[in-house]
């Protein structure tokens, strides 16, 4: 019986630990889905400002599959809110995506190295691939823009 109550509570702390991430990472999201929105309008060229909001779509499916994941764990919605203000100015903006993105990546890998559920493990590291190329986009006009 002891046994069983040990496993049981450790199965509960990696679950809690890892919903709590999880909600960390949709308000990560959910924070540069609206970043990003501005970045594109603060961009004067076009080019740049199409594969911003083509970013942007990418954080919107990540928030999505998180979301449905946040769900399924535990049983209600995440109530998401905005935890990084972004820069007002387009160049400020544009480093401070790099760095989000470029952290953004290690954690996604810890999650997906921490649970042992296929899909989930699966779901964070191509949003980890999908993190590291928005770095490479964000320092390419960044480091144009300097």
């Amino acid at each position: 019986m002891y046994s069983y109550l040990n496993n049981y509570n450790l199965m509960y702390r990696q679950n809690e630990k890892l919903a709590s991430d999880i909600e960390k990472a949709i308000n990560g999201e959910y924070s540069a889905i609206n970043c990003y929105a501005k970045l594109a309008n603060l961009a004067s060229k076009e080019n740049e400002r199409k594969q911003i909001l083509e970013i942007r779509q990418d954080e919107i499916n990540h928030f999505q599959q998180f979301t449905q994941i946040y769900t399924s764990l535990t049983g209600r919605q995440p109530q998401p809110t905005i935890i990084e203000e972004c820069p007002d100015l387009y160049r400020n903006g544009l480093e401070f995506a790099l760095q989000d993105e470029q952290q953004t990546v290690d954690f996604y890998l810890n999650i997906a190295d921490e649970t042992n559920n296929p899909y989930i493990k699966e779901v964070f590291r191509r949003a980890a691939a999908d993190e590291q190329n928005h770095a490479v986009w964000f320092l390419y006009y960044f480091s144009k823009a300097r």
